[in-house]
Formats: structure tokens, C-alpha cells, sequence
């Protein structure tokens, strides 16, 4: 508690004598004049009084939500007007968290509040001040009315309110110690779905382990959760950001009930478990509606589950929110404003290639365009867009699908992924007769994906009058902004980057360290990193003369082309991320002495 201690310190003015503001009291007039003179136009505040009296919405809330203000710049006016310290993290260190039981963690997340009550002093962190009726409620529940103030981020409050929920809670740990004399049968008999996972009532410590292992992955961002068996254990794993953890060891005899559990929950045979299987759950978690897509496989000791966690409340991006430079942001946005022709995304499972074709339908999606897709799976819903799921079981392929397609009228179709020939030569033939068609390939880079189309047995003059533009992408970790130290690199560290020392005069380099609000891990989210290709008339009559993609690579950045090493290294210079992250998912090392002409963008 000290660090809140120390900012209560420095406060203009305690608040003992006055511990619960009245509205009355608050000079909104002189606040809003405030807000205006830090740029936010009358209509957007006209438009804030409007939606708080609609719909009880905050009116600060309103204005962060529309991008009137940003969060800084509104808590610092806030502080100001209201004589309140800001805090940017809050500690949980040997408070009492007993508040757990008698406040619903929706109250707190609804009005972002967080109290922190020790038996010397109690603090409740808010980000709205002026939401005077639940924090004066909140005092009366926590029996404190002398509970001081202090501003904190909206990030800041999510993050302890979860911790503090997650400590009160029961671990998955504590749980599969009750199973020793169950049965498999006992376990999964009379087993009712739940709308919610945080109203499960059931008793049956299966029941109780699956819903902590699925909510503590939300809790965490993980996209990914492994169930993988051996030989004596059975270990569970989360993807966070892109990286395993190890979150939790059970004993062998947990596998089969579990495995069975979520079977039932995705609706499939208990009973087979020699063949792999697949299936999805549809599940919500207090306001947010997650879709979870199920894999199972035999192996040496028993059934291997993977569950993909999708979150079907989150929004779509836009191509500015994706981690580009502004400048490739502007060439994109002309690239899929094009009338026809093929945009081709490569790169690995999970490298956000979908993302960023949806990002780029959102932006081109108006009333006068038809777009259809065909997808496997539908991840995203897009108003006003068609989309078709495959489904092998009924011969719905890509290449069916897309022969369907063209006789709707379409002027851009997406294609999930060009995997044979067959929806290679279709898209083609789509972008040659009028169509803009995007879709993915995996390959290693941009200019690879020219030498895997001809492997797939499309002609050279085909590739080069169809295919506009190839995008390759990386996702890498970004490094937590409230833990993030500086430091000086060695020297092989630069020299892996293809930089030498002349680099450290001008720019600030940065490591992961660790906190609270990422876990430990030093980061927190991920960006991603590109390199686009343009085909232009030059490199068009290079592929008609050869498939080697070295060449073809080497062309390309002779024109200006930005490769996914380079673009990762911006992004360290500008401490988004650091030169491991950008490392690991390049895997390209090269000698400073043959490179030193890398242009670093600021």
C-alpha cells in the first residue's frame, strides 16, 4: 500500500473533512470549459450530456469511448478539478479482499471502481469522480465512509478487480483433490449447461475444474488452452500473446472425466476416442460472449484437447489500429480501393493474417459494395457482409463455395485460404473478369507466396495479371507500458539485428520486466509486423522469368519494399517491443558490417 500511501501524501488537499462529494457541490460548467480547452469540441460534450441521460452511461466514459479525449488527458483535468491524485498501479499486497463476497464483480467492472481497504486506511480507486451515487454505496457496503479518492486508469482498475476476485476465489488446484473416489459416470451424469460460467451452481468438481480452467484463461487473455496427458501427469497450458505457460499439473486419473466434460460440452462422442475430433462451445463469461472451437486427439497416453478461445464481443480493428506505419497504412488504403485483383496475406497460423483481412473489409464495406466470403471458421460476424462457412462433411469446400460465389454478383470476395490448385485458378479467374479477391497463403514471406502459387501449378503470366500486392505479417509481444525498463543491448544483440553501436547515440532501447497488470511476463497484448509487396511492371517481368523468391525478394526492397526484420526493428527503436521479440518471430540473423545502410524510421 505504500505507493498509495505516498500519492495520498502528495494530494492538494485531504479529503477527511469531506469523504462523500454531493453533485451539487461540482462545478460542471468550470470542468467542461476545461475539457474544451484540451480539445474536446461542444458537440462531442452535447452529444455525452445526451447519451448519460439516454442510457445512465458516464459522461467521462463517453467522451474516452468516442476518442474526444484521451485517458491521460482527462485524468490529469480530472485531478485538477477535483483534487484527487492519480495512481497508475495499484499494489494488492495485504489488503483485505473479504469486499469479494459481498460486492458482485459486475458492480465494480459496470462503474470502475476498486477499493483497497487495510484495517489503517481504505482508498477506492475510481475513473469516474463524478459517479457520486455507487461510490457514496460503495463506502456504505465496505462500512469505510472515510475511504479516500484517488484516480486511476481504466486498465489499472480492470486489472486489480480480477486479481482481487481471481485471489478470493478457489484455484483449479484446489479442486482436483476431491476426485480421488469418483467415477467418470458420477462426474458427468446429470450435467446442465450453464448461460454463464460465473452462475455455475453444480457441485461436481469436474463441472467446477473445467469452468476455472476455461474462465481463468479468459481472465488471462490466453487464446489458447492445451489439456496434453503423459505418462504420469496431466499437464494444462495457456497461450498468452502468443507464448505457452504452464498454469496448472494434474494427476492422470483427472484426464478421462475432464476430457469427457468437455465433450458433452461441445456436443461430442463420449464414447470414441480412438479418432480425432472436432467441435465448438458457445459460452458467455459475464458480458462477453466467447466462442470456443475444440480439437481433440488420440495420442500414446490418452486424448489431447486444444480449445481456441475466440471473444465474439470484441471489436473488429481498423487498418490504422493494426501496428502499421502511416505510410503503409496510406498504400494499403489505395491497394484495397483497387477495382479488381488479387491482395494476398501470408504467414503462419496465428499471425493475425485474418485480422488484418477483416480490418481491411471494414474499411472498403459500404451499402454500394457486395462482398461475400468463405471462411473456415466464420471468426468475426461483419454487418453487411455475406458469409459462408465451409463444411467438407457436405462438400462446401473453398473451391465449391467460390464457383457459388461469383454468381452472386459480388465486387470483392475473400477467400479464407488458397489451399490447392483448384481455388487458386478460381480466384483468378474471379480477380481476372472484374472482382477484388483477398485471401491467405502460409508462406515465410511476401515473395515466396509468388514461388508457392506456381508450385501449386499456376502459370507465371496468370500470377503476374492477377496478384496486385503480397503482405506478410508477424505478431509480436508489446512490452508492458508500466514495466518496461531501459537498458544498454550487447553487442550481439545488435549485430543479430543487422545495427551496430552508432545506433545507441539517438535512440532508447527497452527490456521486459515484469508487474502486476502483465502477469509477470514483462508484456502485455501484441502489434504486428509487415512487409508489403507491391507487383509493379519490374517485378511482374522478373516472376515471367523466374520462381525463385530470393530474386523476387531482393527486387522488391530495391524498390522500397520494408522487410518484416526492419519494420520489427522501428518498432523496438520506438520501445513497443523488444529486439527478442522481433528475433523469435523473424529468425533472420545478420552480420551489422553487410547491412548498415538499414534505414530505422522515427
Amino acid at each position: 500500500m505504500s505507493k498509495i500511501h505516498t500519492a495520498l501524501k502528495t494530494s492538494k488537499k485531504a479529503q477527511k473533512d469531506s469523504p462523500v462529494l454531493l453533485q451539487d457541490e461540482v462545478p460542471a460548467l468550470s470542468l467542461e470549459s476545461k475539457l474544451m480547452l484540451a480539445g474536446v469540441s461542444a458537440e462531442a460534450l452535447e452529444e455525452a450530456r445526451q447519451a448519460r441521460g439516454k442510457n445512465g452511461a458516464g459522461f467521462f466514459e463517453f467522451l474516452l469511448r468516442k476518442k474526444a479525449i484521451s485517458e491521460p488527458e482527462l485524468l490529469k483535468i480530472l485531478s485538477d478539478h477535483f483534487d484527487l491524485s492519480i495512481v497508475r498501479e495499484l499494489p494488492l499486497e495485504n489488503i483485505n479482499i473479504e469486499f469479494t463476497q459481498d460486492v458482485p464483480i459486475q458492480y465494480l467492472k459496470k462503474h470502475k471502481m476498486m477499493p483497497l481497504v487495510t484495517p489503517e486506511s481504505a482508498v477506492i480507486a475510481v475513473n469516474d469522480p463524478a459517479n457520486f451515487q455507487p461510490i457514496d454505496d460503495l463506502r456504505r457496503l465496505l462500512q469505510r465512509p472515510e475511504a479516500y479518492l484517488v484516480l486511476a486508469p481504466q486498465e489499472t482498475i480492470m486489472a486489480a478487480i480480477n486479481m482481487a476476485y481471481d485471489m478470493s476465489r478457489a484455484s483449479a488446484k484446489d479442486y482436483f483433490e476431491e476426485m480421488s473416489e469418483a467415477t467418470a459416470d458420477e462426474l458427468i451424469s446429470e450435467i446442465d449447461e450453464t448461460a454463464d460460467l460465473l452462475d455455475e451452481v453444480n457441485d461436481a468438481p469436474i463441472i467446477k475444474l473445467v469452468n476455472l480452467i476455461v474462465s481463468g484463461a479468459i481472465k488471462d487473455r490466453a487464446s489458447d488452452i492445451h489439456v496434453e496427458p503423459y505418462s504420469a501427469n496431466l499437464k494444462t497450458r495457456y497461450r498468452i500473446d502468443g507464448v505457452l505457460y504452464d498454469i496448472l499439473t494434474l494427476p492422470r486419473r483427472v484426464q478421462a472425466p475432464l476430457v469427457s466434460r468437455i465433450k458433452i460440452m461441445a456436443k461430442l462422442n463420449i464414447a470414441e476416442k480412438r479418432l480425432p475430433q472436432d467441435g465448438r462451445i458457445e459460452i458467455k463469461i459475464a458480458d462477453r460472449l466467447i466462442d470456443i472451437r475444440v480439437s481433440i486427439i488420440p495420442t500414446a497416453f490418452g486424448e489431447r484437447v486444444v480449445l481456441r478461445l475466440l471473444d465474439k464481443s470484441a471489436n473488429i480493428l481498423k487498418l490504422a489500429d493494426l501496428g502499421m506505419h502511416d505510410e503503409r497504412v496510406t498504400l494499403l488504403n489505395r491497394l484495397i480501393k483497387s477495382p479488381y485483383g488479387i491482395i494476398l496475406v501470408t504467414g503462419p497460423t496465428g499471425s493475425g493474417k485474418t485480422t488484418t483481412l477483416y480490418a481491411a473489409l471494414s474499411t472498403i464495406n459500404r451499402p454500394e459494395i457486395n462482398i461475400i466470403t468463405i471462411e473456415d471458421p466464420i471468426e468475426y460476424q461483419i454487418d453487411g457482409v455475406g458469409q459462408i462457412q465451409v463444411n467438407p462433411k457436405i462438400d462446401l469446400t473453398f473451391a465449391a463455395g467460390l464457383r457459388s460465389i461469383v454468381r452472386q454478383d459480388p465486387d470483392v470476395i475473400l477467400i479464407g485460404e488458397i489451399r490447392d490448385r483448384e481455388t487458386a485458378e478460381i480466384a483468378i479467374q474471379s480477380s481476372l473478369t472484374g472482382h477484388l479477391v483477398f485471401s491467405t497463403l502460409h508462406t515465410n514471406d511476401a515473395a515466396s507466396a509468388v514461388t508457392r502459387l506456381m508450385d501449386m501449378g499456376i502459370e507465371p503470366f496468370l500470377v503476374t495479371s492477377s496478384v496486385i500486392a503480397i503482405i506478410a505479417q508477424r505478431l509480436v509481444r508489446v512490452l508492458c507500458p508500466h514495466c518496461k525498463e531501459e537498458y544498454v543491448p550487447d553487442k550481439e544483440t545488435l549485430s543479430n539485428l543487422g545495427l551496430n553501436k552508432s545506433v545507441l547515440k539517438d535512440n532508447t532501447f527497452f527490456r521486459k520486466k515484469g508487474c502486476n497488470l502483465c502477469m509477470q511476463t514483462g508484456y502485455r497484448g501484441r502489434t504486428a509486423i509487415f512487409e508489403i509487396m507491391t507487383v509493379d511492371d519490374e517485378i511482374k517481368r522478373l516472376v515471367l522469368k523466374t520462381s525463385d523468391a530470393n530474386q523476387i525478394n531482393d527486387l522488391a526492397i530495391k524498390h522500397g519494399m520494408i522487410t518484416l526484420q526492419q519494420d520489427g526493428i522501428q518498432k523496438v527503436m520506438k520501445g513497443i517491443t523488444t529486439a527478442e521479440e522481433v528475433l523469435r518471430v523473424t529468425r533472420t540473423i545478420n552480420r551489422a558490417e553487410d547491412v548498415d545502410d538499414i534505414i530505422i524510421e522515427t
